[in-house]
This record gives structure tokens, C-alpha cells and sequence, in this order.
């Protein structure tokens, strides 16, 4: 499959379902090849990814992020494979362990072991019963993987892996543990703004569902150095600044080609709006056109 080096990440539980198809047929007019859809307490994401692929006709769809505790390694194997066999093969499965609030907290699942609990899920849904005609062929399969132990595992037993929340600085190490033919799919938040006040207050706003609310990305980032100062008061403006790239188009660029050229394969970027509106900034859609 290929997606192309830049793709569209957002949220589109804000907007009514014929709003998000209108977005996927912008998003593909304007040359992307994929849009990723993530999976939290909004719509279910194989129904709306089917929805989606039914009102465009090149684009793909790709979960960013599945939960696996929403569904079990037969389900997940079947949902994916539907999808695919409906679009004609347009679609990419990514999957994770998601974050202990949603699992444990909201859910009632056991989360001690994530990274267990995904490395039995791998076989039981490569190894699914599937009866149903099935796509021509395999669905690509990416990990949300953070650390070296998950990111091994998307090299070893899937395609590779999608980060999030993440700097270019990560997204080397990343590639060089997974090795030099994996899926590398780095999302990246922008905002179109050179207003440093009105930028940084957007991305304050994107980055408190994150940290320090969610320790895996907490974690990871000071594994890559950051102290616990750094966290507090709605995050310094460096670690703003290295989470979100905002200002003048050739800026936003720039962070794009930082992940390329750490070893990214793929960027998705999340068009935020420097008013915190929740709908993607269309402007943004259309300066990163892929044509």
C-alpha cells in the first residue's frame, strides 16, 4: 500500500457524519493518499472508516489508533479485512494498547501488562478463522509503539508502527531500532499561526489530554531528556514547541522533513486551528496539498 510521505491525522467526532465525509473528499482532492482516524470515546472506527471509503474514491483509511481492549483478536481480524474487501483494499489497520485510564479505568480491563497482552494478540489474529471472502490482499498492520520493547514487536510481527505525540528526536531512534524497512508513520500536530501567543495557547490546549494526564507519553518523553519542570503549568514553552509545530508554512515544513529525514516513512499531520476550535484547519489541509 502505499500512503504516500504526508497523510491527514484528526479527530471527527465534532462534526456530523456527512461533515467528515465532505473533510475525506477535501483531504483527498487535495492529492493525500491516507486519512488516519483515531478510536477513544467517539464513533466506532471500522463503521465510520467503511462510511468514509463509501464517499471517496483513492483515499485510504487507516485507525490511528484501534484499542485492542475494544475488541477481541478475532473481531479485530474480521472487522479489518471487511473494511478492506469493501474499498477495494484501501484501508490500514492500526492498532495499540491504548492508555490506562481508557482500558482500566473506563473499561474495567486488566492493563499491568500491555505490552504482554499485545504480543499473544499478534498470532491469535493473524491466525483468525475468516470464512467470508477476503481482501485481495493482506491488510498492512501498524503498532503504536513508544518504547523499544513495543517498537521491536512492530517490526518483528507487523508492518511497523505508528508513533504519536513525538519529536523528530524520537522518531530516529525509532528507526533505528525497528531497522531500515519498516512502516515508520510519525504524527505530527500543526498549527498555521505565527502568532507565538495564540499558537502556544492552541497547543496548550491539545497537549493537556496528553501529559502529564497520560504516563506513556509522560514517560517517553523524558526518556528522550525532558524534566519534570518541563511538564508543569501547562508545559514550557520548549516542550511546547517541540511537541507542536506551528508559525509560517516553510516552519511547518521543516518539522515535516525533520521526521523524513530521521527515518520517518510517513508523516501525518494534524491541522489544528489556533482559535482551539475542534474541526481541522482547512487552510493547513491545503498548503501540505500532495500533488
Amino acid at each position: 500500500m502505499d500512503i504516500g510521505k504526508v497523510g491527514i491525522w484528526f479527530f471527527l467526532d465534532a462534526m456530523p457524519a456527512p461533515d467528515s465525509a465532505e473533510f475525506a473528499k477535501q483531504v483527498e482532492k487535495n492529492g493525500y493518499k491516507v486519512l488516519w482516524i483515531p478510536e477513544a470515546v467517539g464513533r466506532e472506527p471500522f463503521a465510520h472508516a467503511a462510511y468514509l471509503l463509501s464517499h471517496t474514491d483513492r483515499l485510504s483509511i487507516a485507525t490511528g489508533i484501534a484499542n485492542i481492549w475494544a475488541r477481541d483478536a478475532i473481531t479485530m481480524a474480521a472487522a479489518s479485512k471487511t473494511v478492506a474487501e469493501l474499498s477495494g483494499g484501501r484501508f490500514l489497520l492500526g492498532i495499540g494498547v491504548s492508555h490506562k485510564p481508557l482500558v482500566s479505568n473506563l473499561r474495567g480491563h486488566n492493563y499491568d501488562k500491555p505490552y504482554s497482552f499485545m504480543k499473544e494478540y499478534l498470532p491469535k489474529m493473524k491466525g483468525a478463522l475468516y470464512l467470508a471472502p477476503a481482501p485481495k490482499e493482506p491488510v498492512p498492520v501498524v503498532l503504536a509503539a513508544l518504547h523499544p520493547k513495543m517498537l521491536a514487536l512492530s517490526a518483528s510481527e507487523a508492518n511497523g508502527t505508528h508513533t504519536y505525540f513525538v519529536p523528530p528526536e524520537h522518531t530516529a531512534k525509532a528507526r533505528a531500532q525497528i531497522g531500515p524497512n519498516a512502516m515508520l508513520c510519525a504524527a505530527q500536530a500543526v498549527i498555521l499561526e505565527t502568532d507565538a501567543a495564540k499558537a502556544r495557547k492552541a497547543a496548550r490546549d491539545y497537549m493537556k489530554t496528553y501529559v502529564p494526564r497520560l504516563p506513556n507519553y509522560t514517560n517517553n518523553l523524558k526518556a528522550l531528556g525532558w524534566a519534570d519542570s518541563e511538564f508543569e503549568n501547562g508545559c514550557s514553552d520548549k516542550l511546547v514547541d517541540a511537541i507542536v509545530a506551528w508559525g509560517t508554512e516553510d516552519k511547518i515544513r521543516d518539522r515535516i522533513d525533520g521526521h523524513l529525514k530521521a527515518g520517518a516513512s510517513h508523516v501525518c499531520i494534524l491541522p489544528l486551528r489556533a482559535d482551539g476550535a475542534p474541526q481541522p484547519d482547512m487552510r493547513t489541509v491545503q498548503a501540505f496539498a500532495q500533488r
